[in-house]
């Protein structure tokens, strides 16, 4: 299986693991990305990550590592896992043609993605905002009380 030295550092700071069977363990994702073995079943249920299998253990390769950073940066991004899957796919498609699209963080998103998940964190932001100043309006009235 998988050997648990990490031995290189990827470009965007994620620890490459050694792997004497070219392969990942399910161990060996978590603890590089900083994610819950749950986590990983969950993308995994969710048809995102597709690891080959050894008897029970799964088996992960570069190319479900590299879709996993991808996941997890569609992720801060603000994307859904339902968007994350259908940009993943069309990755796929696109593997070999030339579309308009910006890669932000490895992710290819059109115009269209971007501005429309740019309005979206936008709106959250002012909801935060909004929620920021309520709660320090309150805590001011408590504390002049």
């Amino acid at each position: 299986m998988a050997g648990s030295s990490i031995h290189e550092t990827r470009a965007d700071n994620v620890p490459v693991a050694d792997s004497d069977a070219g392969g990942f363990t399910i161990s060996d994702l978590a603890r590089d990305f900083g994610v819950t073995l749950r986590t990983l079943r969950f993308y995994e249920s969710r048809g995102l990550l597709a690891p080959a299998r050894s008897g029970m253990t799964r088996i992960y390769s570069a190319r479900d590592r590299a879709r996993l950073a991808l996941i997890l940066k569609g992720k801060q991004l603000g994307f859904t896992l339902v968007e994350i899957r259908a940009m993943l796919a069309n990755e796929e498609k696109k593997a070999g043609s030339a579309g308009k699209s910006a890669s932000v963080g490895g992710l290819h998103l059109s115009r269209d993605q971007i501005v429309e998940q740019l309005e979206l964190l936008r709106s959250q932001r002012a909801e935060i905002e909004d929620a920021i100043k309520e709660l320090e309006g309150s805590l001011t009235r408590l504390s002049a009380a």
